[in-house]
């Protein structure tokens, strides 16, 4: 495992801005897939006329967003504030979604600030066109808290639906084993158990998922750099339940671009979008290193990895700031020359 991590580049101004130059991205830009199967746009979720740029005439099933709900967008932490922003993209949601449709969203719920933004983005939707179907609660391993407080472990995942879409109630199914038997009815004159009657020898994930591994740095599908990375298994499972093959996903949010990649793995197209360049430009390398390397993230190393390696002024600046070091880095010889080494 290569251990090259990289600081959260949200965080981090000056190291984002060091980066940009190696982004392929600038605001506007819209990426096509030569393959003909997804879209990348450096674009504005609330700006109706970029999202209808990228999304042209199509129309997606399915709408998995991640919105920045720890307010990184935001100089004030007012939830007000942060739901106003949200009705502009949730109504191009609406729009870009066919008349059935389903529509995931993660939200926090801070628990030492009246569980916002979740408790005022709940009652803007009452007026969104959508229907609530599910609150669902993944489970991290890890938390955090104090010896006063019940510890924060957990993630809120908000499903609503547009019409009457499809459920496939298969890809809720976990991989953990049922093993009590119980619930007994009789059957066309014959008793039978809970087992006996289901669809499947597994437990169904229901709203609280518990089986999902939180990403951290040992996990092949880790990108450093990013925060609040969503895991692979639970946008797989929403993928499966929610869209068939061959049809369109769309997130606006796409940050580390998990929802890409499982639309990727998933044989199903994926229109995504985020305002930062670096992030596009990171979905995008994403893709890449999985289409040529079969590979989810980079574990313990980063997407720019290689353009570190090579720019003296990105090493000197981590070195500083973050006191890494670079002992075994092996610079190209025109790097070199070009730097004045």
């Amino acid at each position: 495992m290569t251990n090259f991590p990289l600081p959260r580049i949200d965080l981090d101004e000056e190291l984002h801005d060091l980066l940009l130059p190696y982004c392929r991205f600038k605001k506007g830009k819209i990426w096509k897939d030569p393959e003909g199967k997804h879209k990348i746009g450096c674009l504005d979720a609330a700006d109706s006329d970029q999202i209808k740029k990228m999304m042209g005439t199509a129309k997606a099933v399915l709408a998995i967003h991640d919105p920045p709900y720890n307010f990184i967008a935001f100089d004030e932490k007012d939830s007000k504030d942060f739901v106003e922003w949200c009705k502009p993209w949730i109504n191009n949601s609406f729009n870009f979604l066919t008349r059935d449709a389903a529509l995931y969203i993660w939200l926090g719920a801070d628990q030492n600030n009246n569980f916002q933004p979740l408790a005022d983005f709940i009652l803007i939707m009452n007026d969104s066109g959508f229907k609530s179907r599910s609150l669902i609660t993944m489970r991290n391993q890890r938390g955090y808290g104090t010896q006063k407080n019940w510890m924060s472990i957990r993630q809120e995942l908000l499903y609503y639906t547009k019409g009457n879409p499809q459920f496939n109630v298969l890809a809720e199914y976990t991989d953990i084993p049922k093993v009590l038997k119980g619930y007994y009815k009789k059957v066309s004159g014959k008793e039978t158990n809970n087992i006996q009657r289901s669809k499947s020898p597994f437990i169904r994930a229901g709203n609280v998922w518990i089986d999902v591994q939180q990403v951290f740095y040992r996990m092949e599908e880790n990108v450093n750099g990013c925060y609040a990375q969503k895991p692979l298994k639970a946008i797989n499972r929403i993928i499966n339940a929610s869209s068939n093959e061959n049809e369109t996903v769309i997130d606006f949010f796409s940050h580390s671009g998990t929802t890409l990649i499982s639309a990727e793995i998933n044989n199903r197209k994926c229109f995504t979008a985020d305002l930062d360049p670096a992030f596009c430009e990171i979905s995008l390398r994403r893709l890449e290193n999985h289409r040529k390397n079969k590979k989810t993230g980079w574990q313990n190393s980063n997407p720019f990895s290689k353009e570190i390696v090579n720019d003296r002024k990105i090493r000197n600046y981590l070195k500083k700031r973050y006191q890494m070091e670079f002992k075994n880095v092996k610079v190209r010889p025109s790097v070199l020359s070009r730097e004045g080494n």
